[in-house]
């Protein structure tokens, strides 16, 4: 055998006298053993992603299939057992939009969702601000304000319910010791959608607060007296310096509180279960009421109803994205 054969490869290696040496090659460059070890950041990414997109799909993905699925077929309460709805396409939406409570439901929960989230915004934003003067008892005070947040719907809805009943409600009599006749909050088609309006906004005032105030606290107090020095009062001060700043965080508050209050059920249905008449039903009872509130349920209409909820939310979540594009880009 030849002993040359036994010698392993050999590369140079330049020394410092600069002489040239032989050096062993180890068989493998570099790159090579760099691409060979394993991508742990990677693995460790995918692994703390697995249970996000499993939450995902079982919570959100699966039912969503689900009731796009209702809507598609014509479900009965027996064939919804055993699974053998006939397939009609867009017919349900056909159905659900040539019903004469359509109209009067989208109505209702334009004016809902309009009145609520303006009002929680506003109130929301003066006591954000008000709580920034860092008073005696303010953190007490900010706490009570979380109370009707901490609460349960069901309970917060019930406690207005008699806080507005025509007969014994605390409110009604505070209007009859001013020397007001008594107003039907609950059971007049002219004041039950206000109702229900007054008692969300309360709920939904503390969530403002919290998330704009937090948001005015990330404002530098630097840029206020900046302000100040150059001769801008209060109302300048907040509306050229705070209210531009805080833009992001108010974007954020109302579009949370837009997919909220679309949604908003339970606290209609137990003050007035969307009545007198359906003065006060919107999308979201009308499609409980349709899938769950009649002897014989209509599952393919309620799911209509509720996946036109879902491209409302959808709309307003792709305007709101555009829009920070847009603000960022410039």
């Amino acid at each position: 055998m030849n002993d040359t054969a036994q010698i392993p490869e050999s590369r140079s290696v330049r020394g410092g006298d600069g002489a040239a040496a032989t050096a062993p090659s180890l068989g493998r460059t570099g790159s090579e053993r760099t691409r060979s070890r394993p991508r742990s950041p990677q693995w460790a990414a995918w692994g703390f992603l697995t249970p996000v997109v499993i939450y995902l799909g079982v919570f959100y993905a699966y039912p969503l299939y689900r009731n796009i699925d209702l809507s598609l077929r014509n479900y009965t309460v027996r064939s919804f057992v055993n699974g053998d709805a006939p397939f009609t396409g867009l017919a349900n939406y056909h159905v659900v939009l040539d019903d004469p409570t359509f109209v009067p439901a989208l109505l209702h929960t334009v004016v809902f969702t309009a009145a609520s989230l303006l009002l929680q915004y506003g109130i929301g934003l003066s006591l954000a601000v008000f709580f920034t003067q860092h008073f005696r008892l303010a953190a007490t005070l900010r706490a009570l304000f979380l109370v009707p947040w901490l609460l349960p719907l069901i309970v917060s809805a019930s406690t207005w319910s008699w806080m507005l009943n025509s007969d014994s409600g605390v409110v009604n009599s505070v209007l009859h010791a001013m020397g007001i006749g008594p107003v039907n909050w609950l059971t007049s088609p002219s004041w039950s959608l206000a109702s229900v309006v007054i008692a969300n906004i309360w709920i939904g005032i503390p969530f403002n607060l919290v998330v704009l105030y937090s948001g005015l606290q990330s404002i530098p107090a630097s840029l206020h007296e900046a302000a100040a020095l150059d001769g801008a009062n209060a109302w300048q001060r907040f509306r050229h310096v705070t209210f531009p700043l805080l833009r992001p965080v108010s974007a954020i508050t109302l579009l949370l509180g837009l997919i909220y209050t679309l949604k908003v059920f339970d606290i209609i249905w137990i003050m007035t279960r969307g009545g007198p008449v359906d003065s006060s039903t919107t999308l979201a009872t009308w499609s409980y009421r349709l899938g769950f509130g009649n002897a014989l349920p209509a599952f393919g209409h309620g799911a209509a109803v509720g996946n036109l909820l879902v491209l409302i939310a959808l709309f307003f979540g792709m305007v709101y994205i555009r829009v920070q594009r847009k603000q960022q880009a410039s």
